[in-house]
């Protein structure tokens, strides 16, 4: 029997509203099992794993998923409103990305050890230079006027895929650093695995959630 377009439309959201709440949840979750396994403050390099945890799984998810018109936290709001939590939000994980990258390269230098000579370190380090670059371009929706030739939808366009990438480069570095030394040495079996799920999760849905935007943009010049 098939389906008609209402109920394809409520049972698409309802899926929506699902994979949503378990962004949520992950985005959490994942720096608190980060936080069990490194026990911060036990050495230097324990605050590395738990700050960029922080960082790519719950601040950045949150940021983005506060967008979501059926999962964001802050429906109820105003737009304005949203738009400053984002920024908050943002800041505090570009803030946590550079006391992560700055405290595992000071590790590394007690240590004796090189600099940026893994997958891991590479893409980390990209990952938080990328994201410095688009909260400083996120200056220009918040001022459009300073784009002249440029949209306020077309800035918001760009503005969010940008920001997807950032965060892509986020969750694979997490991934990455879950094929660390440390990590597989602590976490092992399915444990393993459904860590890394985690970031794979949030990325489906913050993926998801940026092209509904596109594809919403895109109807609505028609």
């Amino acid at each position: 029997m098939a389906l008609t377009a209402e109920t394809e439309s409520r049972l698409y959201r309802s899926l929506r509203v699902v994979s949503g709440a378990a962004a949520h949840l992950v985005a959490l979750g994942f720096p608190a099992a980060v936080a069990v396994l490194a026990r911060p403050g036990s050495s230097l390099f324990s605050w590395h794993p738990l700050l960029m945890a922080l960082a790519f799984s719950f601040l950045m998810t949150e940021a983005l998923l506060i967008f979501s018109p059926e999962t964001s936290l802050l429906r109820s709001f105003s737009r304005k409103v949203r738009v400053w939590v984002h920024w908050a939000l943002q800041l505090l994980a570009l803030l946590c990305a550079l006391l992560g990258l700055g405290i595992i390269t000071y590790n590394k230098h007690l240590n004796g050890k090189g600099h940026f000579v893994t997958w891991h370190g590479l893409t980390g380090l990209l990952a938080v230079l990328y994201t410095s670059g688009q909260c400083a371009g996120g200056v220009l929706l918040l001022y459009p006027k300073l784009m002249k030739n440029w949209t306020l939808a077309k800035l918001k366009l760009y503005h969010a895929t940008s920001g997807l990438v950032g965060y892509l480069l986020g969750c694979a570095s997490l991934m990455l650093g879950m094929c660390s030394l440390w990590f597989t040495t602590t976490v092992t079996g399915a444990s393993w695995y459904l860590a890394m799920l985690c970031p794979l999760i949030t990325s489906l849905v913050i993926m998801n959630q940026v092209s509904n935007a596109y594809l919403y943009r895109k109807r609505s010049q028609h």
